[in-house]
């Protein structure tokens, strides 16, 4: 894949390879994020839960974004869903089977995205193109990495400031 930095960028052409590269870096960064953030997680507080009705704790979370992506693949590229399992709704994973999980079906997901913007049959995103199905994802997933700060904070497990700030520089995470 080509280096985006190095593209000549004045041509006025887009290069697909330049694109897929970017597409790609962005996605991976999305993910690092997660994994970033569920490894400053202390272990305790992965059963944090705002829900007085049995609602997700921070695990569940964190299991909800793998699963989501699990059945947007069944639906999208059913073939990259092949060994990725969606976790149960009322189990707890651990930090490491959500590690697991996550890098397995972001992995997935970027072969969908890879696909959908070099045209791959079986590879349906959004109907609006590859970067809105790249733009649905990252929004879905920070949705709940905010969801679990917040309930971090109201649950006494407020993480550090250098931790919180770091989801944010995308540049060097």
């Amino acid at each position: 894949m080509a280096d985006p930095k190095s593209a000549d960028r004045g041509s006025g052409g887009l290069d697909v390879d330049v694109l897929a590269a970017e597409l790609a870096e962005t996605w991976r960064t999305n993910q690092r994020i997660n994994v970033f953030l569920l490894e400053h997680i202390p272990d305790e507080a992965l059963a944090d839960t705002l829900s007085k009705r049995g609602g997700r704790d921070v695990a569940r979370q964190f299991a909800h974004l793998h699963s989501v992506r699990v059945w947007h693949l069944e639906k999208r590229a059913r073939d990259l869903a092949e060994g990725l399992e969606a976790f149960p709704t009322k189990v707890s994973p651990s930090r490491e089977e959500l590690i697991e999980a996550l890098e397995a079906s972001a992995a997935a997901v970027e072969e969908l995205l890879l696909g959908q913007l070099r045209g791959t049959p079986r590879r349906r995103g959004f109907k609006r193109g590859v970067f809105t199905t790249l733009a649905y994802f990252v929004s879905h997933e920070s949705h709940h990495r905010g969801s679990i700060l917040l309930t971090l904070k109201q649950c006494g497990h407020r993480l550090d400031n250098a931790t919180s700030y770091k989801i944010w520089d995308w540049d060097r995470i």
